[in-house]
């Protein structure tokens, strides 16, 4: 259940900071015409969602949902998870 939830988690982020129209979230994300470097990382779900895999890999001593180990292949692990789904989900749904 633990992993339902971080998937469900992840995905959500995911498509806030990619695709939210919130001038908060707008400001973070660079515009298109200027993608270079890490600024991709904002227009592609499958890059976002490993970033947001890792952070609520990292963050989840904070959280009662979902309670994984701190050690750099469960981050690793769990990036990659949030990625597929997120991609996935985003092929699916969106």
């Amino acid at each position: 259940m633990e992993l339902i939830t971080f998937i469900l988690c992840a995905y959500g982020l995911t498509q806030i900071l990619v695709y939210s129209d919130m001038p908060a979230i707008q400001k973070l994300r660079p515009p298109k015409e200027s993608l270079r470097g890490y600024g991709k990382v904002f227009h592609c779900p499958m890059c976002m969602g490993f970033w947001v895999g890792v952070l609520l890999w990292g963050i989840n001593c904070e959280t009662e949902l979902f309670n994984f180990g701190y050690n750099w292949m469960n981050a690793f692990i769990l990036g990659s998870l949030s990625s597929g789904t997120s991609y996935i989900g985003n092929m699916v749904f969106g």
